[in-house]
């Protein structure tokens, strides 16, 4: 029990100096919870956009112009998109392609939304009634466009929540006019809020023809007005690498490709989708993470140094130490565990530190998702301060041991 016996050497070594302790724990206190908040931040952005993909459907798919590219989707604009009405109504068909429902094409342009003298940039979204049932639209005022209207190709427009609160401060948006490239619209309905990551909230709906004819000037391919995007449902989750083969089965012959020509186009599932992004936070959590390991790093060198000072200090002490019969490895465990102590218990204030600061964020306003400290990064990071108390700690227990007692006992 030799440890224990140190362990409350260095404790009582601790209160009799508690500023210099305070002051050499801060370090590693400021370390760890960087690492934690940090870490933590990371975590809980991917949570929260894990969580939005999500909300829109587990068996949601998304065709896009383009081909793969690195794991990601390298987008074509609306002007050369590959992607037609006639594919649409292909893959509409439930007889070619009975795992999929609910086809949804959409075409997306920007411009300029003005009410007023405001005059905001957003998207502008051409879309049928399936859209609102594939994307999982909910309404918080007004109403979605009809069949007839959508047929009929009116200038009725549907807000997203950020869009409708820019043009509209303190103003009811319904009946509201709104001009998109100079063409007025009407507002008929607000959608609910998602939040983050590909949702509605800062786009303007209007009903498809609208968007491929009189605003964007869609170009035709293939005789066909184009797409910017499909989107579909899978009959059910389990199905849905099915219909991901149904889809790129039907458009690979529409488009007249080879058995060795890449796709034209590229069908994103959710899982897909949450695999990309699982990837990108994770590389943001490291290197979040790296960076407060650079604080853990810069306590750990401060350890030492007030260490050396310890030492220098206590020469007598272990001159005498020697002198009545310690051998080395008590004078090493001594100083090693003093720094072990220093190290973990400003982990541990690190730690408490990190959790406050996580629950004083989560109460800011507009903070859309919660910091996520779990118990592996909290092991982690009181093990690195560990470790770092143990390196930088051995150089002056090692310093100690070697002091000659009789030298040490005359030390002033």
């Amino acid at each position: 029990m030799r440890i224990l016996r140190y362990f409350n050497v260095a404790l009582e070594s601790i209160f009799a100096h508690k500023m210099r302790a305070i002051l050499t724990m801060l370090g590693i206190i400021i370390g760890v919870t960087a690492v934690l908040v940090t870490m933590g931040i990371g975590r809980g952005a991917a949570a929260s956009i894990t969580g939005e993909i999500a909300s829109q459907g587990t068996t949601q798919l998304t065709v896009m112009p383009g081909a793969a590219n690195n794991g990601g989707v390298r987008q074509a604009s609306g002007s050369s998109s590959t992607l037609t009405m006639g594919d649409v109504e292909a893959i509409s068909d439930r007889t070619l392609h009975p795992n999929v429902v609910l086809v949804a094409p959409a075409y997306t342009g920007n411009s300029q939304l003005v009410v007023g003298d405001t005059n905001n940039q957003n998207q502008v979204v051409g879309v049928t009634m399936a859209m609102f049932v594939v994307r999982n639209w909910e309404m918080e005022f007004g109403r979605f466009f009809t069949e007839e209207e959508i047929a009929e190709q009116a200038h009725l427009l549907v807000l997203g929540a950020s869009a409708a609160k820019d043009l509209f401060v303190a103003v009811n948006p319904i009946g509201q006019t709104v001009r998109v490239k100079n063409e007025p619209f009407t507002v008929i309905g607000v959608l609910s809020e998602e939040g983050g990551f590909g949702g509605a909230d800062d786009q303007a709906v209007v009903p498809l023809g609208v968007a491929q004819g009189r605003l964007f000037n869609a170009a035709r391919y293939r005789g066909d007005y184009t797409v910017t995007s499909i989107y579909a449902n899978a009959t059910s989750e389990e199905l849905v690498p099915t219909a991901k083969a149904e889809i790129e089965r039907t458009l690979r012959m529409r488009h007249q490709l080879d058995v060795d020509d890449s796709n034209d186009f590229n069908v994103v599932d959710q899982a897909s989708l949450l695999d990309i992004i699982g990837s990108i936070t994770g590389t943001l959590t490291i290197f979040l993470g790296s960076i407060g390991a650079i604080s853990l790093l810069v306590g750990g060198i401060g350890i030492m140094n007030i260490m050396l000072v310890s030492v220098t200090e206590r020469t007598k002490e272990i001159g005498l130490r020697k002198a009545l019969g310690a051998y080395d490895s008590d004078i090493l465990l001594q100083f090693l565990v003093e720094a072990l102590v220093l190290t973990v218990l400003g982990g541990l204030i690190g730690v408490g530190l990190s959790y406050s600061i996580a629950w004083l964020i989560g109460r800011i306003p507009g903070f859309t998702f919660q910091l996520v400290i779990g118990v592996d990064i909290i092991v982690m990071a009181i093990g690195v301060s560990a470790a770092s108390g143990f390196v930088f700690g051995l150089y002056p227990a090692l310093r100690a041991t070697r002091l000659d007692p009789i030298e040490a006992l005359r030390y002033e």
